[in-house]
């Protein structure tokens, strides 16, 4: 299993008569969502997209009626709409607690309640820390990238998805607020140990921005949180006249639609980004002018690079923008729609899908690189970078 960061994953639920529309990533902490421009805002996660469109309404209404009849009954509308989505047969459908929700809100707008690790999962089972962020509870404990998570809470997680490991650490919105305590059992070679971490506030670094010695400029997507697309168009700016840029989209599993399309701007004098359809319905999303679209770029994807990550890459891939350099992404274009429950909980159902502007379908298939590289990519994108030459 690819590495997923435990924080940056967050859906998010509209306000009020609008719903939200997300190109979601697979549920770690939540899966990162978004809205679209248009009236439209649905919830981007999921296959068979076109079969779940022609009886969305339908699916939803049985969902809705389940929990409401638990909750008539005594019982749990949550548990009720759970049991509804399994028999519907959507792969990606799914039911999240009101806690949840807070917390994929609050992820989209760049914080979380956390501890500040990113982890993943090995082929044999074992929890890796692949990434410890700066300034949190996890880095004033010493705990490092590659050490190895045994348990939290006392909870064994060797074996479990990390999603349920994210939840173990994170808790829920309500009941695990910042301040609040989590113990984890740690390994570092033959070292093993326990540390008591307090949960804080912590802001999510989604763009990040590095030169390297030859001159060309990193700029790293962890996730399109808000404000993270006019973060990109801000990077674009200052790199020199004569620099390549690689965007590594490696890893990033979605985020704000709306972000991923003003990501794209930066590189891009308009035109299409990507296609949709909501119950048969189509929409477009488009770029706004004025981007740059001379200086040499390559991209970076993974098995990780999933929903408006996907987006993004096809966008730039096709409109012959970007060299794509790396490995197939996860291939997750549905859309899905959210629905509230009785009780605050929120059921997602799929009701269609996202094309890239040459019409690819994304969705169960994903991006297929220019060039395939594994550890190498960013070593293969600046020897692609050298030969394109000066934009000038």
């Amino acid at each position: 299993m690819s590495g997923r960061d435990l924080f940056c994953q967050p859906r998010r639920f509209g306000r009020g008569a609008a719903l939200t529309l997300v190109f979601a990533g697979v549920l770690v902490a939540g899966a990162a969502t978004g809205s679209l421009p248009d009236g439209d805002h649905p919830d981007t996660s999921g296959r068979k997209a076109a079969q779940a469109a022609a009886r969305t309404g339908t699916r939803h209404d049985d969902v809705e009626k389940a929990a409401a009849d638990a909750m008539a009954d005594g019982k749990s509308p949550m548990e009720a709409a759970e049991r509804a989505v399994s028999r519907s047969g959507d792969r990606w459908g799914a039911v999240y607690s009101e806690g949840e929700y807070q917390e994929f809100q609050e992820a989209l707008d760049g914080e979380y309640t956390g501890v500040g690790l990113w982890a993943r999962r090995e082929r044999n089972g074992r929890i890796e820390v692949t990434r410890v962020q700066s300034r949190s509870p996890a880095a004033a404990a010493g705990i490092r990238k590659g050490d190895r998570l045994r348990s939290v809470d006392g909870h064994r997680v060797d074996g479990r998805p990390i999603t349920e490991v994210v939840a173990l650490l994170r808790g829920d919105a309500q009941d695990a607020p910042a301040g609040t305590t989590v113990r984890l059992g740690l390994e570092r070679g033959t070292r093993a140990w326990s540390e008591t971490l307090r949960r804080a506030r912590l802001s999510t670094d989604s763009v990040t921005v590095r030169r390297l010695p030859d001159g060309v400029t990193v700029i790293r997507i962890a996730a399109f949180t808000k404000g993270s697309g006019d973060d990109v168009r801000a990077a674009v700016r200052q790199v020199p006249a004569d620099g390549g840029i690689v965007l590594d989209l490696r890893g990033n599993s979605g985020g704000l639609v709306s972000e991923a399309t003003t990501a794209a701007s930066a590189f891009l004098d308009g035109g299409l980004v990507a296609t949709y359809d909501v119950d048969g319905k189509q929409r477009a999303l488009h770029a706004e002018s004025g981007g740059d679209t001379a200086r040499p770029l390559v991209t970076l994807v993974d098995g990780g690079t999933m929903s408006a990550a996907e987006m993004l890459t096809g966008a730039l891939q096709d409109r012959g923008r970007a060299v794509v350099i790396g490995s197939r992404t996860f291939g997750k274009g549905s859309v899905q729609m959210p629905s509230k429950l009785p009780d605050g909980s929120v059921a997602e159902l799929t009701v269609g899908h996202y094309r890239t502007p040459a019409g690819r379908a994304v969705d169960g298939r994903g991006i297929t690189p220019d060039l395939e590289a594994g550890q190498d990519a960013l070593q293969r994108a600046e020897t692609v970078l050298s030969g394109l030459g000066d934009p000038s």
